[in-house]
């Protein structure tokens, strides 16, 4: 039930329409500083194309990607060398421009460039970008990216599916990411670029447009005072992208359900839910059904963090309907919260289209490679370890090292840290949760994996589990267990998605059939040129190796 309480105050709150600007799949990346204001606090941030969030990046299923990620940045404040992971993307035969720094490659130095250049064949759906060079991307460089599907089999189940209708969820600092404290703690959450924080300034919210709802109308000479709604239902198809440095997100929009039929970039049965929490890195496709009167609504997002509340409209966009005032919901959202009964619950997701079989045998440890990586913190708290060992970043690239001769994971850097893959192996991975900072979402570069235990369960599905690439590994007692089939060569990345979590070495390396990465991953020149730049950059520059 939505209460008129406080109606004066929010027919005047400020609001602000989004228009996400969209590129691609050729498209020129400036990586360069700029002074924005997104919570109504200046700083200079890291932008993509002068914007934050960055651009969308779109394509439709099979199209060639060309994305000239050019190197502007100028802010000694601030990280001035970059690269850019397409989250998301398996990059087939195109290990060498997932992004991924000290793994894959060597950062973009200023003034120069990169072509990340790749095709994604069969996968469709919504990911993301961003750096995850030390922490740059919580200083703004992330970015969402569809692939669009001409023949969505789910195409039947919504009417509207564009830029308009993507919605990215952020957590926003006022610091830059070089001088963060030992725990760093956001400021704000902006959604669609836009937010407010606790003691700031009344800016604008974002608002999401809909239109053709139930519209409320006077029936003349059959009831009396009695009103009708009618009209024509619009179905929109919301991706909802986590672009978070941190905390998770309990999203809702008021009096509204949503039906999710993709999870990063996975098609799965519709579900019908009122809420869901999306971690860092997660996406899902959500269609909303605009059948409610015509008004405005609240679109929350609450993060997992403390003393967070709706006071002052934080953690706050709008949703509204065609017809509408140009103002805020009548409902005061700190006192009218909406209590949720059908709440996600990631065991209820299902892929449409059911995989057969789930890789390995259907019991626990039934894969042919069996991994368990055991998460601590060291002595002092300052990092984390996996295995015994943290994740320090190596001079030259994993993947250059196995260019350069490596045979085994034994050769490589940094020891410890990497586990090397046999080809056309089931591969299971368990991840015990309790390590403080938690719930952490992890996230594999180069696979999308089967979830066949999820956090919050003790029970297993070798049947039927959700397919995705970020998973909440959840809280103490949790044994989150995932499952893939070594079908592409490469190093690829497994680490926390929490960019400050990463950042203190909470990260492993598979380096899946080394023996063929050299002739599968065919790198071209102006990748190989990118080290030596960067290495003598660094020696000019007197600069940390990996914080330059």
């Amino acid at each position: 039930m939505r209460s008129p309480s406080l109606a004066v105050f929010f027919a005047m709150i400020s609001t602000s329409v989004y228009a996400q600007t969209a590129i691609g799949p050729v498209a020129n990346l400036n990586i360069a500083n700029g002074n924005i204001a997104p919570d109504g606090f200046n700083r200079q941030a890291t932008l993509v194309n002068g914007q934050f969030p960055g651009p969308l990046v779109q394509g439709t299923k099979g199209a060639n990607f060309r994305l000239n990620v050019i190197d502007r940045l100028n802010d000694s404040s601030l990280d001035r060398v970059t690269s850019i992971h397409w989250h998301g993307i398996l990059q087939r035969t195109t290990n060498y421009v997932d992004g991924a720094p000290f793994v894959t490659q060597c950062p973009i130095i200023p003034n120069q460039s990169f072509l990340y250049q790749f095709n994604a064949f069969e996968q469709t759906g919504t990911y993301w970008y961003n750096s995850q060079l030390n922490a740059q991307s919580c200083d703004g460089l992330r970015g969402p990216l569809v692939i669009y599907d001409p023949k969505d089999p789910h195409r039947g189940r919504y009417d509207v599916d564009n830029a308009d209708t993507v919605i990215t969820l952020g957590d926003w600092y006022h610091y830059s990411s070089l001088v963060a404290p030992q725990v760093p703690k956001f400021n704000s959450t902006l959604i669609n670029g836009k937010g407010r924080y606790i003691g700031g300034p009344s800016v604008p919210l974002a608002v999401v447009n809909v239109k053709n709802g139930l519209r409320s109308v006077l029936l003349f000479n059959i009831v009396p005072n009695e009103k009708l709604t009618c009209g024509n239902n619009n179905r929109y198809r919301l991706r909802i992208v986590s672009i978070s440095c941190d905390p998770s997100f309990d999203f809702s929009i008021d009096d509204h359900q949503l039906t999710i039929i993709e999870v990063d970039g996975n098609n799965v049965q519709p579900l019908v839910v009122d809420s869901l929490k999306i971690f860092a890195g997660q996406r899902y496709s959500a269609v909303l059904n605009a059948n409610q009167p015509v008004d405005n609504y609240w679109i929350r997002a609450l993060p997992n963090a403390e003393d967070q509340s709706f006071n002052n409209s934080t953690n706050l966009a709008i949703l509204r309907y065609e017809g509408s005032p140009i103002e805020g919901p009548k409902n005061d959202p700190t006192v009218d919260i909406p209590s949720s009964v059908l709440p996600l619950h990631e065991t209820d997701l299902h892929p449409l289209v059911k995989v057969d079989p789930v890789p390995g045998k259907p019991f626990p440890g039934g894969a042919d490679i069996n991994i368990n990586l055991n998460v601590t913190r060291d002595s002092d708290f300052n990092g984390f370890l996996i295995n015994g060992f943290t994740f320090d970043p190596p001079k030259d690239p994993v993947l250059l090292q196995i260019l350069s001769g490596a045979q085994s994971a034994s050769d490589l850097v940094p020891k410890g840290s990497i586990y090397g893959l046999d080809p056309n192996k089931s591969v299971e991975i368990t991840i015990p949760a309790g390590v403080p900072g938690g719930p952490h979402p992890i996230h594999l570069h180069g696979h999308s994996f089967h979830v066949v235990r999820s956090a919050g369960n003790s029970t297993y599905n070798f049947d039927n589990p959700v397919i995705r690439d970020v998973v909440s590994i959840g809280e103490e007692g949790d044994n989150v267990t995932i499952r893939f089939f070594t079908d592409n060569p490469g190093p690829w990345f497994l680490h926390s998605g929490n960019a400050w979590v990463l950042e203190k070495g909470f990260a492993v390396v598979f380096a899946e059939d080394i023996p063929e990465v050299s002739t599968k991953d065919i790198v071209n020149s102006q990748w190989r040129s990118l080290c030596p730049a960067y290495n003598s950059f660094v020696n000019q520059t007197n600069a940390n190796a990996t914080s330059s």
